[in-house]
């Protein structure tokens, strides 16, 4: 095999891995609010916490904190749907709203698919049983919107999702015959979606029980990896984050068996999040594992890229310092107080990647050291100062929250001693060592990404998009309708119906509308004010996707 051949595989593998993360980022967007939530509501109704502070037995104020870890609760207890529609949305370039419609309807249908097949073949559990939830976990089923089905957990939503997004790619551009035109593009993915769930469900009925006892292995894994694997973790997370890819490691870990099975009051709970949430509700101890792959971001976060960043600053030339102290100084709080990191670790990536490999062995000790010490606090995104309250302190002592600051200033020493070390020992060239003061700057991704040659899922799709111009006819069409209506900057909205292809235009009188009906194969032309309607069919709804897509107008 030549070297060629091996390169494309590893950026197929690359394009498949960054895909399967991107598709989490939108689901997920809800999660820190709803744990913001269920986080502030749990304080205040937990039994143990009220024992321990009479006054917040106050009935309107148990009310409304219940009332608030309610909310939050929806969000976490209907995660597999979020992902079978955010997933789909998220990933869906135009028409969206056909794509979340589909997506609702083929989780509806995998799962109501899945309660007809266990109920005719004699597996579906009896609920009325004294014994039910136990004979419902023998059995791998449960409950989703009410539908008695198999546990397909969080999988079954993304699966809907990933599904949803290659029919929805393909059927959007699909023109029906002219007497079925009003299914075309959009409308027709719903249509295509409820047969292909159907067969979905049918295959999973028959390997998901299989399936389930391999994720099942991987969970034991995970967990029996312990603290190896927890510095392996934070290891390959940094590594990964310059590529993009650190969601696909993240969201499965976070929010499916992959990231554990646990017992919590006598129920399993899968995934860290869904763990983490579920033990601030009980009166118990919260078990470190749960916690194990955030517990240790809190404190390099908070505390050892601070210390890396006063490193860079010490280093720099006297002179320089009050530049890009003010810079560091910016940086290290936004990553003190909210977590985000980029500006502090895409800054040292970009000047010396050796020191962004040591801050990736570090951060895994870190998240090392923070478990062996018992660290129980958890977050569903943003590990900063903020979240730290709320999901560490405000938890109360279950959370051990008190060791952040003890092993965070260890690790802050351990930051500023290695990062000093390092840039004077091979001279890398951090902001302020520059003889020339007009090169200080803090280097975000994109650049940096760009000076490692490392392209995304991202940059790939503009590159194909580019490259794709001119070949495809109805790309073509697409560009041609443009100049027949006075070009993109007369141009200021688009849309269709069933069969017009509606584009509202600045100035009329540029609009050719004999060519689009003699060369642009438009079966008709009119005029309602300033919007141009051709009529184009079916075929209307395609073109209105390609011409969005050219303009920048997608949905």
């Amino acid at each position: 095999m030549d070297n060629a051949h091996k390169g494309s595989n590893k950026d197929r593998f690359l394009l498949i891995f960054e895909t399967f993360g991107r598709s989490f980022l939108l689901p997920v967007s809800v999660l820190p609010a709803a744990g913001i939530l269920k986080g502030i509501g749990s304080v205040f109704t937990n039994e143990s916490t009220i024992e321990m502070y009479p006054w917040m037995q106050n009935n309107i104020l148990q009310i409304v904190m219940g009332f608030i870890e309610t909310l939050g609760n929806v969000a976490f207890d209907n995660l597999p749907v979020i992902f079978a529609v955010g997933v789909a949305v998220g990933l869906a370039k135009q028409e969206k709203g056909s794509a979340a419609v589909s997506g609702l309807l083929g989780f509806l249908v995998l799962h109501n698919t899945l309660n007809f097949l266990l109920d005719i073949s004699g597996r579906l559990v009896d609920t009325g049983a004294e014994n039910a939830d136990d004979l419902m976990s023998q059995a791998m089923q449960t409950e989703v919107l009410g539908i008695q089905t198999m546990d397909l957990n969080v999988f079954g939503g993304i699966i809907t999702g990933l599904i949803v997004y290659f029919v929805h790619k393909k059927a959007i551009r699909i023109e029906a015959p002219q007497i079925f035109g009003f299914f075309s593009g959009p409308r027709l993915v719903p249509i295509l979606i409820i047969p292909t769930m159907a067969l979905v469900a049918l295959l999973f009925f028959f390997i998901w029980p299989i399936i389930q006892q391999g994720i099942n292995a991987l969970s034991l894994v995970v967990l029996e990896s312990g603290y190896t694997g927890t510095f392996a973790y934070g290891l390959i997370e940094r590594l990964l984050l310059p590529f993009g890819l650190q969601h696909g490691v993240n969201w499965p870990i976070r929010t499916t068996p992959l990231g554990g099975i646990f017992m919590i009051d006598g129920q399993e709970f899968s995934g860290t999040i869904n763990a983490y949430m579920a033990a601030l509700s009980s009166d118990g101890p919260i078990n470190p594992m749960i916690t194990r792959f955030s517990a240790g971001k809190f404190v390099f976060n908070m505390f050892g890229l601070p210390g890396a960043a006063l490193a860079m600053y010490k280093t720099a030339r006297p002179a320089n310092r009050k530049t890009v102290g003010s810079l560091l100084l910016a940086a290290a709080l936004t990553s003190f107080f909210t977590g985000i990191t980029e500006p502090i670790e895409f800054t040292f990536l970009f000047v010396a990647p050796a020191l962004y490999g040591i801050h990736a062995v570090l951060a895994g000790l870190t998240m090392l050291a923070t478990t062996l010490a018992g660290g129980a606090f958890l977050t569903p995104t943003g590990h900063g100062l903020i979240n730290f309250l709320i999901y560490g302190v405000f938890q109360g002592a279950r959370t051990k929250w008190w060791l952040l600051p003890i092993i965070g200033v260890i690790c802050f020493v351990v930051y500023y001693l290695v990062f000093t070390f390092a840039i004077k020992k091979f001279n890398f060239k951090t902001p302020g060592r520059e003889a020339d003061p007009s090169t200080i700057a803090l280097h975000g991704k994109e650049e940096t990404r760009e000076k490692m040659g490392v392209k995304t899922l991202k940059d790939k799709e503009k590159e194909a998009a580019q490259t794709s111009e001119g070949k495809l006819p109805l790309h073509e069409q697409a560009l041609q309708l443009i100049d027949a209506h006075g070009g993109a900057e007369n141009i200021t909205a688009v849309d269709a119906c069933i069969t017009r292809l509606r584009i509202n235009v600045k100035d009329d009188s540029v609009v050719d509308s004999v060519r689009i009906k003699n060369n642009l194969e438009a079966m008709g032309f009119a005029t309602s004010g300033m919007q141009m309607q051709s009529i184009y069919g079916g075929k209307a709804n395609q073109l209105k996707v390609e011409i969005q897509d050219i303009l920048g107008l997608a949905e």
